[in-house]
């Protein structure tokens, strides 16, 4: 995670801020968040059965990638010097476009698509997001997400 000053967030606007490492997204980590979500469909947990239909296999849930972008982000997006929190603000946008295999790895692309001050010591900090799957030539999933850095007052 790289860390700026607010003031140099603004020339960072449309540049790549980062790439993650890749991470495996394994059976074990699906049944899981199956069991977490209570979303235990057979494609995702029924290896099985799971075989039998056109994906040959059990995927992870989309909501599963989704939540893998925060572990994604810890080492591809920006942090604000003195930032005492951050938060999960939501998304404008966000489409599964492709899959997840259990077994894959996926990565994740961060792309600062905006940033803004909402008011003193509190900065919106807008991420254009690609999940991808290595060796496959489309993403996982693509996004458009908001975060919030509130930082110490001085």
């Amino acid at each position: 995670m790289r860390s700026i000053q607010p003031e140099q967030a603004k020339a960072l606007i449309g540049q790549e801020i980062g790439v993650s490492d890749w991470m495996v997204v394994d059976q074990n980590r699906i049944n899981q968040f199956a069991d977490c979500t209570e979303d235990h469909q057979f494609i995702h947990v029924d290896e099985a059965a799971a075989k039998k239909t056109p994906f040959g296999g059990t995927l992870a849930h989309g909501f599963l990638t989704l939540s893998l972008m925060s572990k994604l982000a810890g080492t591809a997006s920006l942090t604000l010097h003195g930032t005492k929190m951050g938060i999960n603000y939501g998304f404008d946008r966000l489409r599964f476009i492709n899959p997840v295999m259990a077994g894959a790895e996926i990565r994740g692309r961060f792309v600062l698509a905006d940033f803004a001050e909402r008011k003193p010591g509190e900065y919106l900090l807008t991420y254009d997001v690609t999940i991808d799957i290595k060796d496959s030539n489309k993403p996982a999933l693509v996004a458009r997400w908001l975060a919030l850095q509130i930082i110490e007052e001085k």
